[in-house]
């Protein structure tokens, strides 16, 4: 029976050739929906209360604890923040004693995800971040970030410094990533809580930890998501790369101060010499073996003598305002300027003089000069020919 079995599945593949794909699994299958261009798969759809009509089948609660600055502000605006999570059917808590905060799903509850939101949200408030604004992430397009940057510098005054270079003179630095990548921004302590969309809370972690690994200025950070928010508005651009339009900085080696290192002094197994004390002092000078009455007196002297001679100083400062100016004497300089000027001025007659006596001797052999001997003389025949002519006239 077997064999015949197997002999029928033989003749069936010889007679069907082409075989249909197998799956290995049973939802690994196409569906219609995969290819349609109507359907935009980043549209996040507001959950709808239908969807869940029986609600959770099991309570799961989220608890954090806040610093204790952070205990009148919860305290005030705690009601806001009840009434705000009692609309999502989540139920929260306030325990002062602890110094926690808790959130829990209740029977009213019936978005799943609504309770990692309430989590993010007692998570900001324990952050620094003002009610009103945390309860937006309560919205499903408002995602959250929390950045621990304690851990990326050591040494504290670093630490300081490049948190205050991300924040930025008057806070504007922070503004301006705020304004650029769509999120709310807060630098609090050793943290940096960031409130917006995946795309720009994915920004703001990457210029946060270069910012404080002393990768990238955060300047140069904020050229660069300018020029991508530019180029994003072309759609000609759309499918191109963009390394060619954006601006490439690198980064500089800056030669720091090399601190003076002191010079070492050679080693010697002995100690140093211990200073004189006072009573040895005493006892050189003599003045330990003088009498009260003596020993006053010699203060009393030194401190008169100290006296006068700040009050000398004083006046001669006092005095030193009511002097006239010393008028400028001409020195020796300016005087040897006028001596060498006279002798520049006798040159100068000297010379002059010596050019008028060439002139004059140049003059009177030029008068002993015939000028006859330099005109030409005219011929015999051109001379009677002039003459007849003026005679016909």
């Amino acid at each position: 029976m077997a064999e015949v079995k197997e002999e029928l599945e033989h003749e069936n593949e010889n007679q069907n050739p082409e075989k249909k794909p197998r799956y290995k699994g049973k939802h690994d299958k196409e569906k219609p929906w995969d290819d349609d261009p109507t359907i935009d798969r980043w549209k996040v759809e507001k959950f709808d209360p239908a969807w869940n009509p029986t609600g959770m089948l099991e309570v799961s609660t989220f608890s954090t604890l806040f610093p204790q600055y952070r205990e009148k502000y919860l305290q005030d605006s705690w009601p806001t923040i009840e009434s705000a999570l009692k609309q999502y059917g989540v139920a929260c808590k306030l325990n002062l004693v602890e110094g926690s905060m808790t959130v829990s799903t209740t029977r009213k509850t019936r978005d799943p995800y609504i309770i990692v939101k309430a989590r993010d949200l007692i998570k900001l408030l324990s952050r620094s971040v003002p009610a009103p604004q945390a309860i937006k992430i309560l919205e499903d397009e408002v995602q959250c970030d929390i950045i621990k940057i304690g851990n990326l510098v050591r040494n504290k005054e670093r630490f300081v410094k490049r948190r205050q270079r991300l924040v930025g003179p008057n806070s504007s630095t922070l503004k301006a990533m705020e304004i650029l990548t769509d999120c709310y921004i807060l630098v609090q302590g050793s943290t940096v809580a960031a409130m917006g969309s995946f795309k720009g809370l994915k920004q703001v972690r990457r210029v946060v930890e270069q910012c404080m690994r002393n990768e990238i200025h955060p300047v140069y950070q904020i050229k660069d998501l300018m020029m991508r928010k530019e180029l994003a508005k072309d759609p000609a651009l759309a499918t191109e790369n963009w390394s060619r339009f954006l601006p490439s900085f690198k980064k500089k080696n800056v030669q720091q101060k090399k601190p003076k290192s002191k010079e070492k002094k050679e080693y010697t197994p002995f100690p140093p010499p211990q200073p004189p004390s006072k009573i040895d002092m005493q006892l050189e000078s003599g003045e330990y073996f003088m009498k009260d009455s003596k020993k006053s007196e010699k203060k009393w002297q030194e401190k008169q003598e100290k006296q006068t001679e700040k009050s000398s100083e004083k006046k001669r400062k006092r005095e030193e305002s009511f002097r006239p100016p010393e008028e400028p004497v001409q020195s020796s300089n300016n005087s040897n300027k006028s001596e060498e000027g006279k002798k520049d001025l006798t040159e100068l007659t000297q010379s002059i003089k010596s050019k008028t006596k060439e002139f004059k001797k140049q003059r009177k052999s030029q008068e002993k000069v015939n000028a006859e001997e330099y005109i030409a003389v005219p011929s015999n025949d051109k001379s009677s020919k002039k003459k007849s002519k003026v005679i016909k006239d």
